[in-house]
């Protein structure tokens, strides 16, 4: 156990309270996977902890604590009661380890470590860690629909873990697919992409087509290819819901669709993007990528600066003011020396203009 987490543990239990590292922690390391989001459940108050630690506490009185490389959720022992839009409507707070952990989703998840590392499971997670299975914490039905983010998530932890989910939970998550309608289109592109970003990745979209959830996410794809390029996989998929991609992702993605579909990678894709973006499409498309490299060294320009003219003497020479038609004549020059037909140097190109402006503007 990492020192900077034991010594918290330490802290609790010195002041005289129990605590343990429960979830994704301590699953994982039984996995032997790294893992840096460490959540610590203990029957110290909301109060105990805000006189024993500095850190952001949230509406329910846990603390986030910021050590090193690691993210640490520290919680009062709980009780949920009924939920509304995926959060609990009341919440009474326990002394008992048992009744805080039957709250959580799922088995793997509920198994906790105390700080000399030795493991309390109450419900046997690590069965279902061996047997390699998402199971749902009590009643599946129940649990789908107190939170619905939860159909994706046991879809993700699938993926990620390459587990099988529980026929049960299973059944249950194809059965309240429509549930997935409530969930922000944020919750929905985190966990997809992570699904995406998974070397396991067909797995999940598999696992998303049998249990018909793709409607419901409007999400619609065939053959995906590997990217470790996240815009790379979304540009994959065809998208029919608002999901909250930046501006710079959305470009991304655009740009990449726009190589897919030509089926080939010319020499105005080269000029045009990054080069990064090339090599994804490249990979996707499965071109050599160092082939592609060797073009683009060769390009007498790669940027719109490389052009030896500006845009007001293109304005100049034809003696026209600016507008569409100089914009489109621009791009003909770009082309013309893209394609090696001109040669970039500013008399060349004034005199390409001058021979050509009847046939621009006649």
């Amino acid at each position: 156990m990492k020192t900077e987490v034991k010594e918290i543990l330490e802290k609790l239990e010195n002041k005289g309270f129990k605590a343990y590292l429960v979830g994704g922690y301590v699953r994982d390391t039984l996995l032997s996977k790294t893992t840096y989001d460490i959540d610590i459940c203990t029957n110290a108050t909301t109060m105990d902890l805000m006189n024993l630690f500095t850190g952001d506490f949230n509406e329910y009185g846990s603390v986030r604590i910021k050590r090193d490389k690691f993210t640490i959720d520290i919680t009062s022992f709980r009780e949920e009661e009924e939920y509304q839009n995926r959060r609990p409507i009341s919440i009474s707070f326990t002394n008992s380890l048992k009744k805080d952990i039957v709250r959580r989703d799922f088995t793997i998840n509920t198994i906790c470590m105390d700080k000399e590392g030795k493991i309390i499971d109450l419900l046997n997670g690590k069965e279902d860690l061996k047997n390699k299975c998402i199971r749902a914490v009590g009643n599946p039905k129940v649990k789908i629909k107190e939170d619905p983010l939860r159909i994706l998530r046991a879809i993700r932890l699938a993926t990620l873990l390459d587990f099988s989910i529980e026929k049960e939970l299973k059944r249950e998550i194809k059965k309240n697919k429509i549930l997935l309608k409530s969930l922000s289109s944020y919750r929905i592109k985190e966990e997809i992409s992570k699904i995406l970003l998974s070397q396991n990745y067909k797995k999940g979209l598999k696992l998303l087509k049998e249990l018909s959830l793709c409607e419901e996410l409007g999400l619609y794809f065939k053959n995906v290819i590997y990217t470790s390029n996240i815009c790379g996989m979304w540009a994959q998929i065809q998208i029919h819901k608002n999901l909250p991609f930046t501006k710079k992702e959305k470009e991304n993605i655009v740009k990449i669709r726009k190589i897919l579909n030509s089926k080939k990678i010319s020499l105005e894709n080269l000029y045009e993007n990054e080069l990064n973006l090339i090599f994804v499409a490249a990979t996707l498309l499965k071109i050599n990528v160092f082939s592609i490299l060797k073009v683009y060294e060769n390009l007498p320009i790669h940027h719109r600066k490389d052009l030896q003219i500006s845009y007001q003497e293109i304005c100049t020479t034809l003696e026209v003011e600016p507008c569409q038609k100089v914009k489109e004549i621009e791009k003909e020059l770009i082309q013309k020396v893209l394609y090696k037909r001109i040669v970039n140097n500013n008399k060349n190109l004034k005199d390409y203009l001058r021979l050509h402006k009847m046939r621009w503007f006649h």
